[in-house]
């Protein structure tokens, strides 16, 4: 690390017209005494949560080995490169709930919908647990601009399963966090300018074709005067990033603006699946880089989601599919989309990796759950769910932990205080389960 004379504020940003653009990390921002103890010691703690709906093909993922011995099933494949930082665990069951909507409600909460009460619906009045991801965003937020950010693929389907399958988040237990699928939306959320509610001067921007890095580049050009060499290549390629995702969007936009009025898919959403989650994924990374969040939740589906994945040949609605009844050909469908969720997640994952970050990178300094609060889908099983940790720094202790029937609120309750918060319970636990064989973060 280059310490220079001159410091820069963390919190320094770049402003520009309806924009407040937010900067990584640099050595500039360290002051010289400390920069060594400081950010390398005590880096910021990041909190992340990625969900797949509608259970998973649990043969195709579950290892047959335990311990540090196991093979890669075809599902855990493509994750495989990061198994310096990865804690497969089974065995561990859900809460009780009301099929897919207790899956989702669980997740993150301990809980099952209705919060044990019989009928517990949106007739009768919202009613579950708070969220890890939020019982984080009460620490994390005190030093960051967004105290969580809550992402989908799926906009709100109001017509089954409810709040509770739309969302993995739950700020109390009575209110749920709606999730943003739109890149755009969620773009203007990490850059628009707090500093004022007046959403006409962006829109004027983007009307004029306007890159938001169009109205800070003088600002860019005096901070890079002011910086060593290699600050001033940080801010290319982080600036590069901004522009390539802002690129994208609006390409997005364009696609959207030719095609007919009958479409209901907002403008600012890909075309393609993989397009829309790499957006969404980049939109993470891009908040945890500049730390405007140390929290963030994704589903890669909403339970019950009816998506079709024709890249795939893949056809049949995921919901429907999931219900395969012991066809092999269904269940080899649905293996495919499994598969095909984890490998982009992998690819979040390679680029958190190369994404620096203090001493270290993104990935050394976030812990992320993966899985799905329900296993076989055509069950309905909420039991021995599939769950994996990955991120902190790298070790020799990847790992596969088989765990005897503990609810997974025992599990959220280690995460919790892996993170330094100081948590004795989530949702139904009934104590905390030993994960120290995962990576520190």
């Amino acid at each position: 690390m280059v310490v220079l004379k001159k410091a820069l504020s963390r919190r320094t940003v770049l402003r520009g017209m309806g924009v407040t653009l937010a900067l990584p990390l640099l050595d500039a921002m360290v002051p010289a005494l400390s920069a060594l103890t400081k950010t390398a010691a005590n880096p910021a703690r990041r909190f992340g949560a990625v969900y797949v709906p509608n259970g998973m093909t649990m043969e195709a993922w579950t290892p047959a080995a335990e311990g540090t011995s196991f093979e890669f099933t075809p599902i855990l494949k493509p994750l495989e490169p990061f198994h310096d930082r990865l804690l497969v665990i089974s065995g561990l069951n859900g809460p009780r709930g009301h099929d897919h909507a207790g899956a989702s409600t669980g997740f993150l909460t301990g809980m099952e919908d209705g919060g044990g009460r019989e009928g517990g619906d949106a007739q009768r009045g919202l009613m579950a647990g708070i969220s890890i991801d939020q019982l984080a965003a009460l620490e994390f937020g005190q030093h960051t601009q967004l105290a969580s950010l809550e992402l989908a693929m799926d906009g709100v389907d109001g017509t089954t399963g409810g709040t509770y399958s739309n969302t993995i988040s739950w700020r109390t237990p009575t209110m749920a966090l709606p999730m943003e699928n739109n890149p755009r939306t969620v773009f203007e959320q990490l850059f628009g300018d707090n500093g004022t509610t007046d959403a006409k001067t962006r829109g004027a921007r983007r009307k004029r074709d306007k890159s938001i890095l169009d109205s800070v580049s003088q600002a860019v050009a005096s901070l890079e005067r002011e910086v060593g060499p290699r600050d001033r290549v940080k801010i290319r390629e982080y600036l590069e990033g901004v522009r390539d995702i802002e690129r994208r969007i609006q390409n997005a936009e364009a696609q959207r603006a030719r095609e007919l009025p009958v479409v209901t898919q907002p403008a600012g959403i890909p075309s393609t699946f993989e397009e829309h989650a790499g957006l969404m994924f980049d939109l993470q990374l891009l908040a945890y880089q500049c730390d405007l969040t140390r929290v963030s939740t994704f589903m890669l589906g909403r339970e019950l989601t009816g998506r079709t994945y024709p890249e795939l040949g893949v056809l049949e609605a995921h919901h429907p599919l999931s219900h395969h009844s012991h066809d092999p050909l269904k269940i080899a469908a649905i293996t495919k989309i499994n598969t095909f969720h984890t490998s982009l997640f992998a690819a979040y994952l390679k680029k958190l990796r190369s994404t620096p970050d203090g001493d270290g990178s993104l990935l050394d300094h976030v812990m992320i759950v993966y899985g799905s609060g329900m296993s076989d889908g055509n069950s309905h099983n909420l039991n021995n769910v599939p769950l994996l940790l990955v991120g902190g720094g790298a070790t020799d202790r990847c790992r596969h932990v088989k765990y005897g029937g503990e609810p997974t609120a025992n599990l959220l309750v280690a995460m919790v205080r892996k993170l330094d918060l100081s948590v004795e319970s989530v949702g139904r636990s009934t104590g905390k389960l030993d994960i120290e064989t995962l990576p520190a973060i």
